[in-house]
């Protein structure tokens, strides 16, 4: 890493450094910014608006201010940008391009004379896309999220994209809502700019960026539209600033401790299962990992506090107006790592000693009496997911959380396309829905894990059954769901040989996933197992032979921190050979 500042870092080599920094300001001059300017370190503002991003409508206005912020601290903003995802408008799913964003992220920083960042992006694969870049580039980085929109109103009730979404669609499938009641639903869900209304996805990785310390304090759950939103932008550029003369690294915020808390927090907000998945991503960059045990000891010892939809009633508007992130992090503080740093230099404990103002306990519950006395994720294992699966037991029914019972198979997203609604299929309230080849080298692993329930069923009034699969589900669902399943079917797990007819037993209590097949039955399927033709150009084939798998954050094989260990011990060796 260079240690010049300003425009001379990171200089164009042509072998004459005095010429490069000559051509550099030549051209910076011909975009009309003075000597004076040019002279000033430089923030990067990371920029992701896009006319297919509703989540991004604002970036604009929060550029303007992180620029206006840059700029009453002595430095000079630079606005670059980058990838931008949002999951409606994306196929087959914003996941498979979660990692391009990455890699974008991530070079365009570490390219570009910048002496900090400010990375501005909100929509769910937005977020952990610019923390994987941020943590591997390791310039100082401060994440700003776009916050979540408000809520809208349909007969005297609040909507909110997008847990109602699901559930005015499911009252519509099985005939509760007619088409000219849900095309008015539909109008009234996303009502504003910004991410989805609930505890999805989008609004978990903001919490976990306020946890890990990368965004500023308090930062988490501005709503979108508030003014307090543009402030913090604002803040963040002046911060910027502050840092270059002072660095802090992602690599000194995201740590094994503040991992463990940003899990913590995920349990206690019962929040999105992508982001599991998520932070084994941003963690795996810095060579940090969380075992399926610990992820299990820390949610059975954290209680769920927040009372927000998908599980509960509130709205992310409410959250921030009950105490946000600040609030909960107090309720927590006896099981928190207190040393870790934040972007402003504290400590944990140095903004736990400082009083909040007040909490809403409608919304934020306390320690002694939760929502729930056990977190809202656990890990499963058995000999359905040998590496692991993910279930969210605050979303579940109770009484499906100890269930036996026979599996309806679809073999790939278009078969359940075909068959879920077909009045002929053999299916019962009290079978196991299985999907497989939805995980990431299967079909990118989109949020298919909600698998809808069948329409015979949902007329009958079926509103949960048992779901497998090695999909994803949004943040914003809800339902009895083992995801993640790993190794996944498309890459010869076990997933890949179950047939209609097998019993599968699931187990919350002893956190187990079992499919219910002689082991000599199941080794007999497996060697008969063939995997599908592979892509075989662009992005899809690259990311088709180099994802890993759910465990390890569905990340590129040599963007990890393993993996680039591995390619630099692999260069050494080649020049070794060739010398």
């Amino acid at each position: 890493m260079s240690d010049e500042k300003g425009m001379r870092n990171g200089l164009t080599n042509y072998g004459d450094r005095d010429f490069s920094a000559f051509l550099r300001r030549s051209f910076a001059r011909s975009m009309g910014y003075s000597t004076e300017s040019l002279a000033k370190p430089i923030v990067g503002i990371a920029s992701t608006p896009s006319g297919f991003n509703n989540c991004h409508r604002t970036v604009p206005e929060l550029v303007d201010a992180v620029s206006r912020g840059v700029l009453a601290a002595g430095g000079l903003p630079l606005t670059f940008p980058t990838t931008s995802l949002c999951e409606p408008f994306l196929k087959p799913t914003s996941m498979m391009f979660r990692n391009l964003m990455a890699m974008d992220t991530e070079e365009m920083v570490r390219a570009q004379p910048m002496d900090a960042v400010v990375l501005v992006g909100g929509c769910d694969k937005t977020v952990p896309a610019q923390l994987m870049g941020a943590a591997s580039a390791d310039i100082p980085a401060i994440q700003l999220v776009t916050g979540a929109m408000s809520t809208g109103r349909h007969r005297g009730e609040r909507l909110g994209a997008c847990t109602d979404c699901r559930r005015y669609w499911g009252r519509y499938r099985a005939g509760e809502v007619d088409k000219p009641e849900i095309d008015l639903v539909e109008g009234r869900l996303a009502a504003t700019a910004g991410t989805c209304a609930v505890m999805g996805t989008a609004s978990t990785m903001a919490i976990i960026s306020e946890v890990l310390g990368i965004a500023l304090p308090g930062s988490a759950s501005i709503p979108a539209v508030m003014a307090d939103r543009l402030v913090c932008a604002e803040m963040s550029g002046k911060r910027a600033v502050e840092l270059i003369a002072d660095p802090i690294r992602p690599s000194e915020l995201i740590t094994q401790k503040s991992v463990e808390n940003a899990l913590r927090v995920l349990m206690a907000v019962s929040g999105s299962t992508n982001a599991v998945v998520h932070l084994a991503a941003v963690a795996g960059r810095l060579g940090i990992s969380i075992s399926p045990e610990r992820l299990n000891v820390i949610s059975d010892e954290t209680p769920v506090l927040v009372n927000l939809k998908p599980v509960g009633e509130g709205y992310m508007e409410d959250f921030h107006a009950a105490g946000g992130v600040g609030a909960v992090l107090r309720e927590l503080k006896d099981l928190l790592h207190l040393d870790t740093k934040d972007i402003l230099g504290g400590t944990l404990k140095e903004r736990l000693d400082e009083p909040l103002e007040w909490v809403d306990r409608k919304y934020i519950y306390s320690f002694e009496s939760p929502v729930s006395p056990v977190g809202g994720l656990i890990a499963l294992s058995g000999n359905l997911a040998p590496d692991g699966a993910i279930f969210k037991r605050a979303a579940a029914t109770p009484s499906l959380f100890e269930a036996e019972g026979r599996a309806v198979v679809f073999e790939n997203l278009e078969d359940l396309a075909n068959r879920i609604d077909d009045p002929d299929l053999d299916v019962e309230a009290d079978d196991i829905l299985v999907l497989k080849n939805a995980g990431p080298v299967g079909a990118g692993m989109p949020e298919a894990g909600y698998l809808p329930i069948p329409q015979k069923l949902a007329k009958r009034g079926v509103k949960d059954m048992v779901l497998i699969s090695d999909a994803r589900m949004s943040g914003t669902s809800f339902g009895t769901i083992a995801l993640h399943i790993s190794p996944e079917a498309a890459v010869g797990g076990p997933l890949a040989i179950v047939r209609s007819g097998d019993r599968i037993r699931l187990s919350v209590r002893d956190k187990r996933l079992e499919l219910l097949v002689d082991q000599g039955e199941i080794e007999k399927r497996l060697s008969s197992w063939k995997p599908a033709v592979e892509p075989q150009r662009g992005y899809q084939a690259l990311f088709h032979r180099t994802v890993n798998q759910a465990p390890e954050g569905c990340d590129f094989d040599f963007l990890t921190c393993e993996g680039e260990t591995q390619s630099r011990q692999s260069s050494a060796f080649d020049r070794e050979d060739v010398e």
